[in-house]
């Protein structure tokens, strides 16, 4: 499974232009206000923050180098306006194109003496990088571990980087967009009945490993007026090919296609496959992995394509 598997200006003019018709009288407590407001909206340090894996990480300075150790965690730095500070990144990195550039500091098995000799005054990572993360927390380094499993916890995520790279504005914005691009789609299929939404296969791994709920990728399935046929199963789990034949999707889709080109032909050819809905219907897709493997901000795309696929009727592509 391993293997296959992102008015400002508008606020400070406010903020500028009330201070200044506050300069005859502190009286009103206005100026501190005003002060506290603009501290909060560029990103006050030093801070403390505490992370997913519940350690709390303090900050002295907004950071200046970041190393990224998770494409997702990349990809929100990048989406927040953090783009700039980012020095080293996963060897899995490839969005944005920016990142090619950068210094790479390994795969799932993090080099530390790599991610030490970038000097980073903060490195972001998450619960995937497993025994990494306390090797880097020995270094003394600043380490911020994300670790979104649901689609509402991708929002925590960018919250969190924006406010340990000092853009909690630039945050609340990306946030904002992806929650509009949920709204849009909802409002689509929310008149669909529950037994007329089709029965959906997600299919991370051609081993048959697949996403229960408490997962984004359930998440987006339901949001799209899906019903996925593995939700009485908790986060990702491995279904025999019985079980998923007994279930008789409506719909396939695999999350690792993009990377495996023929993959939606190879579930076609499956022998015991040929009755299933799916297969007889032509509905098998192979869905953008970056897009919907990573718990980032493109992740709404993948919303978006995953509802095209269960309910062209209602979207064009």
């Amino acid at each position: 499974m391993k293997k296959y598997v992102s008015i400002m200006i508008a606020i400070m003019l406010l903020v500028v232009l009330a201070a200044c018709g506050n300069n005859a009288s502190d009286s009103s407590g206005n100026d501190s206000a005003g002060q506290k407001k603009q501290q909060a909206q560029a990103g006050a340090f030093p801070l403390s923050i505490t992370d997913k894996t519940g350690t709390e990480v303090k900050l002295e300075k907004k950071p200046e180098r970041i190393v990224s150790v998770m494409p997702s965690a990349t990809e929100i730095a990048y989406a927040v306006g953090a783009g700039d500070k980012v020095v080293g990144v996963s060897n899995y990195d490839n969005y944005p194109e920016e990142v090619k550039t950068k210094e790479k500091v390994g795969d799932l098995k993090v080099n530390i003496e790599k991610v030490v000799s970038l000097e980073p005054d903060l490195i972001l990572a998450d619960t995937g990088n497993g025994e990494a993360i306390e090797a880097l927390r020995k270094t003394g380094l600043p380490v911020v571990v994300m670790g979104a499993k649901t689609f509402d916890e991708i929002y925590d995520s960018i919250e969190m980087i924006g406010k340990v790279t000092g853009n909690e504005v630039k945050a609340a914005e990306v946030i904002k967009r992806m929650k509009d691009d949920v709204r849009e789609v909802q409002e689509k299929v929310k008149n669909i009945p529950v037994d007329k939404r089709p029965n959906v296969w997600i299919e991370v791994d051609p081993s048959l490993f697949t996403a229960g709920k408490g997962t984004f990728m359930h998440d987006m399935v339901t949001m799209a007026g899906g019903n996925n046929i593995a939700a009485d199963l908790d986060g990702w789990k491995q279904l025999s090919e019985e079980k998923v034949l007994q279930r008789n999707p409506d719909v396939i889709l695999n999350t690792y296609g993009y990377y495996n080109k023929d993959a939606s032909v190879k579930i076609k050819q499956r022998p015991k496959w040929q009755q299933v809905k799916a297969v007889r219907n032509g509905q098998v897709y192979s869905l953008d992995s970056d897009v919907v493997n990573r718990p980032a901000p493109r992740i709404t795309q993948g919303l978006k394509e995953i509802a095209q696929y269960l309910h062209p009727e209602l979207f064009h592509k």
